[in-house]
Order: C-alpha cells, then sequence, then structure tokens
C-alpha cells in the first residue's frame, strides 16, 4: 500500500467527516498499522500539497493538513461509487470523448488514470467512452491542456452496438474475475477480526478492505445492470463489501478518535 493512496482513503474515508483536516502527527499515527513508515506519509503529504490536494494548515493542535476543494470534489465523487449512494440509471446514451494525448508518456499515463477513475474506457488512443457524463471531466482535461470534443451517441440496451462498445472499452471477464478475487483474499484475512479483536487490528482489516475495494474505482465504470452480463460478480462483491465495512466501523472510528485525541494532548503538554 503506497502512502500517497493510503492518504486519500484515510482523509476520504475518515477524515474527511471530521472537517477534512488532521495534524501531521495523528497522519503518522493513523497509517503506523499498514505498515507505512513515518517518512513515507512526510514524503506523500509533500507531494500532495504540491499537487493541490492537501493545504497545510496550522490547527488547535498543531501544524496539519487541509483538504483543498479539489480533493473533496474528488472524494465525494469516489463516496458516492465505493458505497453506491447514487443511483446508476442509464437514458440510452453513451458519452464519447475523442482527444488529442499529451506527447509525453508520463502525462498519457497520469491521463489515461484520471479519465479511467472517471468512469471512461479507451475504444482506441483516441476516443473514449462512459456509459454517463462524467461531472469532473471538462475541469480535468482543461486543467491538463488536452483538446478535445464530447458527443453523446445513442444505443438500446441489449443491442449489438451497445454491447460491441461495451466490451471494446472494458474486459468485463477480468473484472468479473477481480471482483471474485477480491472476495476470497478479504474472506481469508477479514476471518481472524471478530468482536473479541482490538480497535487497532479492525482498523486496520476495514482499512486494507476499503483500499482493495477502491481500487475498482478504476476498473469498474459501474456500468447500468442493463449492459451486464447475468449473474455479475460485481453485485456479490458489493454485498460482501457492505456487510464486512459496516460490522468494522464502529471499531475503526473508535480507534480513529482515540489517534485523534492522542495526537492533540501531546502538543498541548508540549505546549507553544
Amino acid at each position: 500500500m503506497q502512502a500517497r493512496s493510503a492518504l486519500f482513503d484515510l482523509y476520504g474515508d475518515y477524515l474527511r467527516a471530521r472537517g477534512g483536516r488532521a495534524p501531521v502527527a495523528a497522519l503518522v499515527k493513523l497509517l503506523a498499522p499498514l505498515g507505512i513508515a513515518p517518512p513515507a506519509v512526510r514524503t506523500a503529504v509533500s507531494r500532495m500539497v504540491r499537487q493541490g490536494w492537501l493545504y497545510p494548515a496550522r490547527l488547535n493542535s498543531g501544524p496539519g493538513y487541509l483538504l483543498s476543494p479539489k480533493a473533496n470534489r474528488r472524494l465525494d465523487e469516489a463516496a458516492s461509487r465505493i458505497y453506491r449512494t447514487g443511483k446508476i440509471g442509464w437514458d440510452g446514451r453513451f458519452d464519447l470523448i475523442v482527444l488529442r494525448p499529451p506527447p509525453a508518456r508520463r502525462d498519457r499515463q497520469r491521463l489515461d488514470t484520471s479519465l479511467a477513475f472517471l468512469g471512461y474506457g479507451m475504444l482506441d488512443e483516441q476516443t473514449w467512452v462512459a456509459p454517463r457524463p462524467g461531472e469532473e471531466v471538462d475541469t480535468m482535461l482543461t486543467e491538463a491542456g488536452v483538446r478535445y470534443e464530447r458527443f453523446s451517441a445513442a444505443h438500446a440496451a441489449g443491442t449489438p452496438g451497445a454491447m460491441g462498445l461495451v466490451r471494446r472499452a472494458w474486459d468485463l471477464d477480468e473484472i468479473g474475475r477481480a471482483y471474485e478475487g477480491f472476495i476470497a483474499e478479504q474472506r481469508a484475512s477479514l476471518g481472524a477480526v471478530t468482536a473479541r479483536s482490538d480497535d487497532e487490528d479492525a482498523y486496520a482489516a476495514r482499512f486494507r478492505l476499503v483500499h482493495a475495494w477502491r481500487t475498482f474505482l478504476f476498473r469498474d465504470p459501474q456500468l447500468p445492470p442493463a449492459l451486464l452480463p447475468e449473474r455479475w460478480p460485481g453485485t456479490s462483491a458489493a454485498v460482501f463489501f457492505d456487510r464486512h465495512a459496516a460490522r468494522l466501523r464502529p471499531a475503526a472510528d473508535r480507534y480513529v478518535e482515540h489517534c485523534l485525541d492522542a495526537s492533540s494532548k501531546v502538543l498541548r503538554q508540549k505546549g507553544p
């Protein structure tokens, strides 16, 4: 687990509901159970500040970092898909983007990752498709300096045109196998965490569960049921995730509160 990715998970799943800010000491303490060392946390925080995801902030409990508006928008999008709070509908239209890829390979890779996160699949190097318009896509492409055009294409569900477009843009067989692997892997690790486990163990297990589930934001565009094969593995995987995320939430929240309180107390004891 990379420190930068873990920080996104930490802010998105725990700290955003607590004001979107935390002292540095708390960030270090909260990522320690995941095996992430303090220097890696501080390096990742500095990188996220340079990229505009975090702002340095002087908190009552000492120096810390605050989510930027850009980060809040991205985490809102992620939360709605992780916990499926929005309705997955489809009006029979696809959103098509034809763009001019950046010349630098690193910039192309960053663009590909951002478009995949927003639910777009690649038809070819210049053309991307999604079952619904991405709210952030115009802002993201403009900020990246990418020239592009957007179109809307209608296809009835179940028609060769619609299913052919889906199969070209996404490898549904591979995504389905990944969901099955997610359940198998997480079931083995979650089985050891019971009501008798301490809060830190429950927090670490839940963190890894959410982190693994979050990777599907870059794989699965959450297609509407009309465009999915029968007995889609993602459905049972979502039920599995919801059950265990809810089961471990109270203990995980207690651990987060403990770390935030402990960091504040240490700084108050040190004084100005």
